[in-house]
């Protein structure tokens, strides 16, 4: 879902992106309400309020999530969906260059190439552009930040998305009360179907994420990791094969590089869960022989 959803944000047009992005906040809120209701998960809503640390975290994960979302719908619809699957390509090595230098965290050698392999890619494409690609940097980043922030948070998806899309919603409902109060708004405006796909944005927000929090308790964490690659490969192969954007050589070559250290970072990953399972497995098995032997009980 996440990787085809480009070709939903041209669907809303003539509505602007911060329209869209507007639309998106206040209907997110609506359907995660209504999953809430039908889950009955309301106790985190409580603690919440009494934590004015939390308060704060979910304030900064909306600010980031906005700007995520924001660039998002204008990169797809301003033609420019490859730039946006380069973006979450590069994200993980963001995420890992930030864990070293805010987490203080350690990294492996193959996790070191790997980062200076997409800070490469990264000089690559800048070349070939003429300037860095500000648009995959931003989402890269700003995804990269609310990952960290939802760490520190430690709340559910579900819950998680209805205290962010709560933050948005009312700056999100007083712009689109102020648009439509000019004249200017899409909604309603364009027919039935147009205001539907508009309210469907709740839909297309909150349903990925919810299958990917029923994954997560599913699947292991190092196939769900690989699984997350499948997002970006599908607007990457949209981008150039049905919106038809321009794939020059120094784009290639950039995009090259990021494969390369996303590969690696693969490699890595599967080698150490691998070393840690057979580790696991030897302490165990060790753990069994230094067992003592019960006594027998004498026979009557």
């Amino acid at each position: 879902m996440w990787g085809l959803v480009p070709l939903f944000w041209p669907l809303l047009k003539p509505a602007g992106s911060v329209e869209i992005l507007a639309h998106r906040m206040v209907w997110s809120l609506a359907i995660v309400l209504i999953a809430l209701l039908f889950v009955r998960r309301w106790a985190w809503a409580g603690e919440l309020i009494r934590s004015p640390r939390k308060l704060g975290l979910i304030t900064v994960a909306a600010a980031v999530i906005t700007i995520n979302w924001g660039v998002y719908i204008w990169a797809v619809n301003s033609g420019q969906v490859v730039e946006a699957s380069l973006g979450y390509f590069i994200n993980p090595l963001v995420t890992i260059a930030m864990g070293v230098i805010l987490l203080k965290e350690r990294l492996r050698p193959a996790q070191w190439t790997a980062v200076g392999i997409g800070f490469a890619a990264v000089l690559v494409l800048a070349i070939g552009y003429g300037q860095p690609p500000w648009i995959s940097l931003t989402l890269a980043f700003s995804f990269a930040t609310y990952g960290l922030v939802k760490k520190k948070l430690n709340l559910g998806g579900l819950e998680s998305l209805a205290a962010e899309t709560a933050v948005q919603f009312l700056p999100a409902l007083g712009y689109l009360l102020w648009l439509g109060s000019r004249g200017e708004a899409a909604f309603g405006a364009h027919g039935a179907g147009h205001a539907a796909l508009l309210a469907a944005t709740g839909i297309v927000t909150a349903l990925p994420l919810v299958c990917f929090g029923a994954a997560a308790i599913r699947v292991p964490l190092s196939t769900l990791g690989l699984l997350q690659y499948l997002a970006p490969v599908f607007q990457f192969l949209l981008g150039v094969w049905y919106f038809h954007e321009a794939m020059p050589p120094e784009r290639w070559a950039g995009f090259a590089l990021v494969w390369l250290a996303l590969i690696t970072l693969t490699w890595d990953a599967l080698r150490t869960a691998r070393r840690n399972r057979a580790e696991a497995l030897r302490l165990a098995v060790q753990a069994q022989a230094q067992a003592p032997v019960p006594p027998r009980e004498p026979a009557a």
